[in-house]
């Protein structure tokens, strides 16, 4: 950090800089002239003494910033480490809790006494999922014959398909990192996190101060100083600052590692200008389920049961709670005739 005495100037040479639109060449020129002009800088001083002392300021200021430039790259080096650190961290604990989990459930007994109310809703149980496996065989024989009316009762559901699939028409696929990929960019990501690669196509190997890159809560911005931005605009949704950083890859290369404040959504976006990605495509599985907190892990995975369990025409866990609470019910008051009682 500068101390007060090299910055009391700071105010002065700025205003000089503003000026001066050739840039630093033209200030450096500038500054010389004055000395030829207004001082004896050039004649007053022993031969060669002059040069030195250019040669000198320069190699002195040159060193300065030549160390802020590798601490500012290793406090970045460190913050990456630290972020990976906490991520394994919070895998391996995820980890050790799941194992423990799986641990319990091998412990307890396989084969247990049911009760008599147990033993009609399994009943039941089995009679729906033979039902439904019974529904889908025909339903794949009427298909191939096209001959019956649930065969056209089943083109009728596949026209709703295509009606939902309008509502995405223009939308992309999402790639295999649940991401997208456009002509400048590309990005992948989790329900807790998203990965911006951002390559520049140029002849030289890009330094952090060929950049500017800005991340704000939602705001984005990645471009080379004196071009376009190639990424920049607002977000999709809210970016966890103090989370966030970037690095440069084979000095080709800018990647950001951004934080969802949302940690249960999937982004069709980063930036709001960019065409969607079709998030329904977006394949669950790939997100590492292991890296979301305990509360957030088990809505998911609700959520993931619940979607298995439509598609299998079986109850959801809400489902089975009411009838878990109805079949109490009816234990408690045997008096009572529950034969036309429904389930909503």
């Amino acid at each position: 950090m500068a101390d007060s005495s090299e910055e009391r100037f700071d105010g002065m040479l700025m205003a000089m800089a503003q000026q001066h639109e050739g840039g630093v060449q033209e200030m450096i020129n500038t500054f010389f002239s004055f000395l030829r002009r207004k001082t004896d800088f050039y004649h007053g001083a022993q031969k060669g003494q002059a040069e030195k002392h250019v040669i000198d300021a320069f190699k002195k200021q040159q060193a300065i910033a030549t160390e802020e430039k590798r601490k500012r790259e290793e406090e970045m080096a460190a913050a990456r480490r630290a972020k990976e650190e906490r991520e394994a961290k919070k895998r391996a604990e995820e980890e050790a809790k799941r194992k423990v989990a799986a641990a319990k459930e091998e412990d307890e007994p396989k084969i247990r006494e049911i009760t008599d109310d147990e033993a009609s809703r399994l009943q039941e149980e089995i009679k729906s999922k033979e039902a439904a496996k019974v529904n889908g065989t025909a339903a794949e024989t009427e298909d191939r014959t096209g001959d019956t009316e649930e065969s056209s009762l089943k083109k009728g559901d596949n026209s709703d398909e295509e009606e939902e699939d309008e509502q995405d028409k223009g939308k992309l696929k999402p790639n295999e990192g649940n991401g997208g990929d456009y002509p400048n960019y590309r990005f992948t990501q989790t329900l807790g996190e998203l990965e911006v690669h951002v390559p520049f196509e140029v002849p030289f190997p890009i330094k952090s101060r060929d950049l500017i890159v800005e991340i704000d809560r939602k705001r984005l911005k990645v471009a080379l100083k004196g071009k376009p931005p190639v990424l920049e605009g607002e977000t999709f949704n809210e970016i966890k600052v103090e989370e966030s950083n970037w690095v440069i890859e084979d000095k080709k290369r800018v990647v950001l590692f951004l934080e969802k404040i949302n940690r249960m959504e999937w982004w069709s976006r980063v930036v709001l200008t960019d065409q969607e990605i079709n998030t329904k495509k977006v394949n669950p599985e790939n997100s590492k389920l292991s890296d979301l907190d305990g509360e957030t892990r088990g809505m998911v995975e609700k959520m993931m049961y619940d979607q298995r369990q439509k598609q299998m025409g079986l109850p959801t866990s809400e489902d089975q709670k009411k009838q878990e609470l109805l079949q109490k019910f009816m234990k408690q008051h045997p008096e009572m005739d529950f034969s036309n009682a429904k389930i909503n």
